[in-house]
């Protein structure tokens, strides 16, 4: 009982800005609202989103479940270097990477290079939970269909995606929610989107009410990801009794393709990896604006490092009681309060951030513009990184255990600490890196909620780069990598040890 009301404060909470939204479209009135979705420049702007977003997700996990494949799979020579390298991306921040590639060339300015930096930096996304189904996937069920005569291409179909594909979708969701919510890469790489559009809304005039109308639409866009998402995953249930076999899948022989696949993964990883940090160090070297003020950075470090850190384990905290209603009770209520959770997601920051503001003033106004209500804005944009890694934890654990717990007298608190907590650790480990790596770089609701004075890496970033001062950017660029670099270890560390034989 405790726990179904928690994960319903949660998701009441985190409904709170597209309540907002929904709240400021409607005092405009129907023939308002109309009047200022029926415009040519809307329909492109939502034309663009929509192109971008099917290009992005499809390209994501294209690539991500392939280099997952290649990995966890295949003979492909030093998987463990591969796999790294493969999850290094998280550690370079999207608008970070739209920096090197635009500092370099503005081709890449337009579709086409929105399309391929911005799947180039959520990759991770797909990829990760892509590994953690494959590790966690029992070899035995693909041997069973050897044996009854399907090739390997069946047994893909048949077989391995169904039981990938909670991860698959789940990353795919990830990728699409944080294109709908974009905005520093895509106003580097010039590309407009409905995102973008309200930021300039905003920024021209403070409360817009063409700005919260887009914002409904973008909520809208993410509703339907969600009920894509649901209904394609269905309600399978994927845990087992048995540990299942205590071994790994036997590996795909590359042989003549063996070269083709290490060409495909050097060629992704200089994408990906290369050009950025090759374009951060060159402005580090000849940039004429690059300076070191030293006490800035370390303030700015320490602030992001803290921010982060706290963030995470409020997000976590949250995720819990959702994750645990929609997957030890499933049902259509469960499913909505899980996805309620997902709503904010698809908003820009600067829309939720003015949502909480416009809260906080009518209603708990001690709380405007203090650590709290910026950690509750935190939580609010990155829940559903939370949500999903603990899920994907959850649904392989073995419900029977807390009933053997229970029939031995064991209260459930003790149950929660003792058995269930230990089962999800990798899903909790990666939900804290994920947020703390969203919230490190989280731009336009920290410039917003924060209290007046706090200085992260990534606004002294746009800061500068606004100005064209490439040079000076790219010390906080380097230290927003570094800053990142523990919790994609740990996350890279933790996919490949999850279920290992």
């Amino acid at each position: 009982m405790l726990v179904t009301l928690a994960a319903v404060l949660v998701a009441l909470l985190a409904v709170v800005p597209l309540a907002y939204v929904v709240w400021s479209s409607l005092t405009l009135g129907p023939s308002e609202t109309w009047r200022l979705l029926a415009r040519p420049r809307v329909g492109e702007l939502l034309g663009n989103t929509l192109a971008l977003l099917a290009g992005t997700m499809l390209l994501s996990t294209l690539l991500g479940v392939g280099c997952a494949w290649l990995v966890e799979r295949t003979d492909l020579p030093r998987p463990g270097l591969w796999h790294v390298l493969f999850v290094a991306p998280l550690a370079v921040p999207a608008f970070v990477n739209s920096y090197g590639w635009v500092s370099l060339t503005h081709d890449v300015q337009g579709y086409a290079g929105a399309l391929l930096v911005v799947s180039l930096s959520y990759l991770p996304l797909v990829y990760l939970p892509t590994v953690a189904a494959l590790r966690t996937l029992d070899p035995a069920l693909e041997e069973v269909a050897h044996a009854l005569g399907h090739d390997r291409r069946a047994t893909f179909v048949r077989v391995v995606l169904p039981g990938i594909a909670p991860g698959v979708l789940g990353g795919a969701l990830l990728v699409g929610l944080h294109v709908l919510a974009e905005f520093g890469a895509l106003q580097m790489l010039r590309f407009p989107t409905l995102t973008t559009a309200i930021y300039d809304q905003y920024r021209s005039a403070f409360s817009s009410s063409s700005a919260n109308v887009l914002a409904g639409v973008l909520v809208l866009g993410c509703l339907l990801l969600l009920l894509a998402e649901l209904s394609l995953r269905g309600d399978t249930a994927l845990w087992r009794v048995g540990s299942g076999s205590a071994r790994r899948a036997e590996r795909v022989r590359l042989g003549r393709s063996r070269p083709v696949a290490l060409a495909a993964s050097s060629l992704l990883v200089v994408l990906s990896l290369g050009v950025p940090l090759a374009s951060l160090v060159r402005w580090l070297v000849v940039g004429s604006s690059t300076a070191f003020p030293v006490g800035e950075l370390l303030g700015a470090t320490v602030t992001t490092a803290a921010l982060g850190l706290m963030a995470a384990a409020v997000a976590v905290a949250m995720a819990l009681p959702v994750v645990w209603l929609a997957v030890r009770h499933r049902g259509r209520w469960s499913d909505l309060v899980e996805r309620a959770t997902f709503t904010a997601h698809a908003l820009p920051g600067i829309v939720v951030a003015l949502a909480l503001v416009a809260v906080s003033i009518r209603s708990v106004r001690p709380l405007y513009q203090t650590l709290p209500l910026l950690l509750v804005g935190y939580a609010i944009l990155f829940l559903p990184r939370a949500v999903v890694s603990i899920r994907s934890s959850l649904e392989h654990a073995q419900p029977v255990l807390d009933d053997v717990a229970a029939s031995l007298g064991t209260r459930p608190a003790l149950t929660l600490v003792r058995v269930t907590l230990p089962l999800l650790r990798d899903g909790l480990g990666a939900g804290a890196a994920l947020v703390f790596l969203a919230v490190s770089t989280e731009l336009t609701a920290t410039l917003l909620l924060a209290p007046i004075g706090t200085a992260t890496l990534a606004t002294q970033f746009w800061s500068a780069s606004s100005a064209a001062s490439y040079g000076a950017a790219a010390p906080y660029a380097l230290l927003l990598v570094l800053v990142s670099l523990p919790a994609t270890w740990l996350l890279s560390r933790q996919t490949r040890r999850r279920s290992k034989p």
